[in-house]
């Protein structure tokens, strides 16, 4: 089994259609790699960091994160933070995938380690064809697994 065919696709995102469009143009991008939605972004923080008694996230796993800035309870940028502030998470490829395209939040997202930041075309064929794009970028990516910190 390849690497991108174990990769589980993370999607923390509070619009419902537009995780329905992202699902659907990564399939037409040839992806079919299990995703797991978040509706905001403390549900995203309690799997990766494990806490609460929902999903977890498994230990020898890779995964990709898509993570939308605007979301209830803790936006994506703090979820950005907390990520890639951690030793044992900072690793997991991250993709802002938001409808900001304000120059400051996207310095301020890669200033955080954001690997890419894909602006959310209002136009549907242009979100269709971006996502089309991402997915074929995003077969291309090598992910580690996560290593556990002594």
């Amino acid at each position: 089994m390849t690497m991108t065919q174990e990769l589980i696709i993370l999607i923390a995102d509070d619009d419902a259609g537009h995780v329905r469009l992202i699902k659907k143009n990564l399939t037409r991008a040839g992806l079919h790699n299990k995703v797991e939605r978040f509706e905001n972004g403390q549900d995203i923080l309690d799997f990766l960091f494990r806490r609460g008694t929902g999903r977890k996230r498994l230990g020898d796993t890779p995964y990709l994160l898509l993570l939308d800035i605007r979301m209830p309870k803790v936006d994506g940028v703090e979820v950005l933070r907390q990520v890639k502030e951690n030793a044992e998470l900072r690793n997991i490829p991250t993709i802002m995938l938001t409808t900001t395209d304000d120059p400051r939040e996207v310095e301020r997202c890669h200033s955080l380690g954001c690997n890419n930041y894909v602006v959310k075309p209002v136009d549907y064929e242009k979100f269709s064809d971006a996502i089309r794009q991402l997915g074929l970028f995003i077969a291309l990516v090598q992910v580690p697994e996560i290593e556990p910190q002594a």
